[in-house]
């Protein structure tokens, strides 16, 4: 029984975008993903890389993903970093890859001398949020997610 983490490379970006879509349609959001293998890999390997990508594998069968960029607190005058998708394929669930994907991030930004790790979680899913308060996260209540898309961002941006 072996687990190992490794950066993504250029190859995995099909692999990124399964396990993405795996995750939209475990959170019901499946219909909301537009993106593309050639949209991962631009963003990911491109000249200018702003997104990354951690791979958790199973005996050397990929078996999640810890998707994640740079953010910045002006707060702390440092920056963090944000995840924006973590994802255990279910039959890989329970051997502690969730826990070390997320410690594999903690220790990036320990390392780097970053402010913060951070990530959002649906209030539905009781499950995440539980596991998530395990790890020593806690729970945000007082802010609230604000996002303009779509044809609200066409028009905001007309203005």
């Amino acid at each position: 029984m072996s687990l190992t983490i490794r950066r993504a490379v250029a190859g995995d970006a099909g692999l990124v975008l399964k396990f993405v879509r795996d995750l939209a349609e475990y959170e019901k959001l499946l219909h909301e993903v537009e993106a593309t293998e050639a949209d991962l890999a631009r963003d990911m390997f491109g000249p200018n890389p702003g997104v990354y990508c951690e791979i958790a594998e199973w005996e050397g069968e990929p078996a999640g993903f810890a998707l994640w960029y740079y953010t910045y607190s002006t707060f702390r005058g440092a920056h963090g970093i944000w995840l924006e998708d973590l994802f255990v394929a279910p039959q890989f669930r329970g051997k502690g890859m969730g826990k070390a994907l997320i410690a594999n991030l903690a220790r990036r930004c320990e390392s780097e001398g970053l402010a913060r790790l951070a990530w959002w979680v649906l209030d539905w899913n009781t499950p995440a949020i539980e596991f998530y308060k395990t790890l020593g996260a806690a729970m945000q209540e007082d802010w609230t997610v604000c996002r303009v898309d779509g044809a609200a961002l066409t028009a905001l941006a007309a203005r």
